[in-house]
């Protein structure tokens, strides 16, 4: 693959995340960290059950299967060592949510940093620290 090529492909699965959790896909999201460690506020997670785990015993989902939540995903920065088949990313996180009794708002920022590696040809995720900075009203998002 190309450096641009690469650099695409790590880019997507930043953006295949938010997606999947957009949309209530939890074990969509597991697959992405089937050979992951995940680290959040908690203990950190290894492998894509654990990752599933978490999420549906933590986000609230609602009649329409979905969080209603809108994960942007800005500022992303790509290094990649091609030759050795890793690479790193950097990104800012904001989270919007528009339930009954909440309107739309931004209810977390944060930042992203990210390791990938490639394996059979494909990107994947090696790690994901997540670093939460600010904090809204999470009440209708996570389970206390």
């Amino acid at each position: 693959m190309s450096a641009a090529a690469d650099t695409s492909a790590v880019t997507n699965l930043i953006a295949r995340y938010a997606e999947l959790v957009d949309t209530g896909d939890f074990a969509g999201v597991g697959a992405l960290f089937a050979d992951a460690v995940f680290i959040g506020s908690g203990a950190p997670l290894e492998g894509g059950e654990a990752v599933e785990r978490m999420l549906r015993n933590t986000v609230i989902l609602y009649e329409d299967g979905t969080p209603r939540t809108h994960h942007v995903t800005t500022n992303v920065t790509v290094e990649v060592d091609g030759a050795a088949g890793t690479a790193a990313a950097r990104s800012y996180v904001t989270i919007f949510q528009a339930v009954p009794g909440l309107p739309l708002q931004s209810i977390a920022a944060g930042r992203y940093t990210d390791r990938f590696v490639r394996r059979d040809g494909r990107w994947r995720f090696a790690e994901r620290r997540v670093g939460i900075h600010l904090a809204g009203d999470l009440s209708h998002h996570l389970r206390s």
